[in-house]
C-alpha cells in the first residue's frame, strides 16, 4: 500500500521502449511481451516517445485490452496495460517486488542456409478427375484454443502438436469417409494460410492485424473496412519481419510427414506463394530494418519457399500448391465498381498492375526453377476471408491469362463455381499440358449443392479442357482463417461427397 492509501499494481513483465514510436515497432514491442501473459495480467512500458501518449490509448481501445494507469513526466512516460481487463481471470498484482524492465531490443537470430537440397522423392501419382479440397478445413474448437495459447506462448510446442495431431486426424478421417482421391491436412496447425509461416521462420513474428494501424495510410478508413467487411482483425494475425529471414525448422515438412504416416493416399501441402509473402511481410518502418527494399526481402522469401519446397518433395509430397490470391487484388481491387477487399489495407505499397504481375511471375520463376512442375501447382481466388459474397473481388480471369498460362507449374487451381469468377472459357487457351483443378462446389454458400449442379459444372469443365486435364475441388478452403471458417465440417464433408460422386459419374461417361 501506497502512502496515500493507493493500491501499488506491480506488472507481471515489462520493458523500456526508449524513443520507439508505434509505428516503428514499440506495438511489435509490446505485443511480445503481452501475448504470454495471462488474461488480466498487467504489462509495464517506459517510454521517451511523446506520440505514444496519444497512440497507445487508441491502441487499447482497438485491442481490447485495458490501459490501467498512465504516468506522464517530462521527457518520461510509463503505462500499466493489462492484457484484456484487469483482474479477470488472475488475481491482481498488487505491492510486492516489481519484475525487472527488460530494455527494447530483439535476439536476431543467424540466417542458416542448408549446405545442400535434396531431390524429389517418388509419390503416388494423381489421376484425371480427382477430387481433393484446396487446404483447409474447419478446425475444432478445442483446437483453435489450443492454437490462441500457442501463438501466446502459454502452450508449449508439444502439448500443441500432440492436440493438433488429434484434429488433423479429425480433418483426414472426414476427407477419406467423403471419398477424396487427394487428401490435405486441414492447415490444422497454422492460424490462416500465409500468417503461420512467421510462427515458424527465425526473425519474424506474428501480430493481429490491430497492430497494423500505425502503417496505414487511413488507419480510421482501415477500421470502417474491416469491421464492413467482416474481418475479425482481433484474431486475425500478420507477419513482421523484424531480421533477416531463416528456416532453421520445418514451414510444412512435419505436417506432411504426420499425414504420411496415417495415409497412402497423395498428400497435397499448400504454401503461400512468393508473391504473397512478400507483399504481407513488406512494411515500412518495420521491415525496412533488416531489408533496404521489398525485392531484398523477395531474395530471401524465394529462398526460404525453394528449401522448404526441395524438402516436402524429397518427403513425397505428391503435391505442393503455392497459394497466390493476391493476385486477384492487384487486377481487381478497385479496378472494378465495388471491389474492395480487406487484404488492401494489411498489404505493403504496390506499383501499377502490369509491374506487379511481372514481379509476381518472376518470384514464381525463381521460387521453382529446377523442379518437377508436375508435382507443383498454383492456386489463385479472389478472397476467402467471409461467407459473404457481396465483399469478395469479382472479375473473370482474363487480366491474368497471360501470367496462369507461363506460370512454372503443372496444375492451376482455380475458383470457378461461383459467379464472381466469370466464364470457364476464358481459360481454353491455357496450355494443355497443364492441369485444370476446377472448382465445382462453392464453400461460402452453406447449402450442399445438388448433384445435377455440380456434375453439370464438371462436365462444362471437361468440355473446355478435355477429361485428362480436369481436376474437381471447392472454389477455395473451407477455414482459410483459423477464427473464420466460412463453412461447417459437416458441409465441407457433405460438398467434397458431391463432387466425388460427380467425378464418379463423369470417369464413366468418359472411359
Amino acid at each position: 500500500m501506497a502512502s496515500d492509501g493507493k493500491k501499488v499494481l506491480i506488472p507481471s513483465a515489462s520493458f523500456d521502449g526508449g524513443a520507439l514510436d508505434c509505428g516503428s515497432g514499440l506495438l511489435l514491442l509490446i505485443r511480445q511481451h503481452i501475448d504470454p501473459l495471462r488474461e488480466g495480467q498487467l504489462l509495464e512500458i517506459a517510454s521517451s516517445e511523446a506520440s505514444v501518449c496519444e497512440d497507445l490509448p487508441a491502441w487499447c481501445r482497438m485491442t481490447g485490452n485495458e490501459l490501467v494507469s498512465e504516468d506522464r513526466g517530462v521527457g518520461r512516460y510509463r503505462f500499466l496495460v493489462a492484457k484484456g481487463r484487469f483482474g479477470v481471470g488472475t488475481p491482481s498484482a498488487v505491492a510486492g517486488t516489481p519484475s525487472r524492465p527488460r530494455m527494447a531490443g530483439r535476439e536476431i537470430l543467424p540466417v542458416r542456409i542448408p549446405a545442400s537440397l535434396p531431390s524429389p522423392a517418388p509419390a503416388p501419382s494423381i489421376p484425371p478427375l480427382a477430387v481433393m479440397g484446396i487446404g483447409s478445413w474447419p478446425r475444432p474448437r478445442w483446437m483453435l484454443q489450443a492454437l490462441h495459447e500457442y501463438l501466446d506462448g502459454r502452450l508449449p510446442e508439444a502439448d500443441f502438436q500432440a492436440t493438433a495431431d488429434d484434429a488433423v486426424q479429425l480433418a483426414l478421417d472426414a476427407q477419406l469417409a467423403a471419398g477424396v482421391d487427394v487428401v490435405t491436412d486441414g492447415e490444422q496447425r497454422r492460424d490462416n494460410y500465409a500468417s503461420f509461416v512467421a510462427s515458424r521462420l527465425d526473425n519474424c513474428q506474428l501480430v493481429p492485424i490491430t497492430d497494423l494501424m500505425p502503417y496505414v495510410e487511413d488507419p480510421e478508413e482501415f477500421e470502417r473496412e474491416l469491421r464492413a467487411l467482416d474481418v475479425p482483425a482481433g484474431k486475425i494475425r500478420h507477419p513482421a519481419v523484424l531480421g533477416p529471414l531463416s528456416r532453421s525448422r520445418p514451414i510444412a515438412v512435419h505436417e506432411l510427414e504426420f499425414m504420411k504416416r496415417r495415409t497412402s493416399l497423395p498428400v497435397k501441402v499448400a504454401l503461400p506463394g512468393p508473391y504473397l509473402l512478400t507483399r504481407t511481410m513488406w512494411m515500412e518502418c518495420v521491415s525496412d530494418m533488416a531489408y533496404a527494399d521489398r525485392e531484398a526481402l523477395a531474395e530471401d522469401v524465394v529462398r526460404v519457399l525453394r528449401e522448404e519446397i526441395h524438402f516436402l518433395l524429397a518427403s513425397g509430397a505428391a503435391l505442393v500448391q503455392l497459394d497466390e490470391p493476391v493476385l486477384s487484388e492487384v487486377v481487381f481491387g478497385g479496378a472494378v465498381a465495388g471491389n474492395r477487399t480487406f487484404m488492401c489495407g494489411a498489404l505493403g505499397a504496390r506499383r501499377d498492375t502490369p509491374e506487379e504481375l511481372a514481379f509476381a511471375e518472376d518470384l514464381l520463376v525463381r521460387v521453382t526453377r529446377g523442379l518437377p512442375v508436375e508435382r507443383l501447382a498454383l492456386h489463385v481466388c479472389r478472397g476467402n476471408w467471409t461467407p459473404d459474397e457481396t465483399v469478395a473481388l469479382r472479375g473473370d480471369y482474363r487480366p491474368l491469362v497471360g501470367l496462369l498460362a507461363r506460370a512454372p507449374v503443372g496444375t492451376l487451381f482455380l475458383e470457378m463455381a461461383t459467379p464472381r469468377a466469370g466464364e470457364m472459357e476464358v481459360l481454353a487457351d491455357i496450355p494443355r499440358e497443364k492441369r485444370i483443378g476446377v472448382g465445382i462446389v462453392n464453400q461460402k454458400i452453406p447449402e450442399i449443392e445438388s448433384l445435377d449442379v455440380v456434375l453439370g459444372r464438371a462436365q462444362h469443365a471437361v468440355e473446355v479442357f478435355g477429361p485428362g486435364r480436369v481436376l474437381l475441388n471447392p472454389d477455395c478452403g473451407f477455414a482459410t482463417f483459423a477464427d473464420n471458417p466460412v463453412a461447417s465440417a459437416e458441409i465441407a464433408r457433405g460438398k467434397l461427397k458431391v463432387a466425388v460422386e460427380a467425378a464418379r459419374i463423369l470417369r464413366k461417361r468418359h472411359s
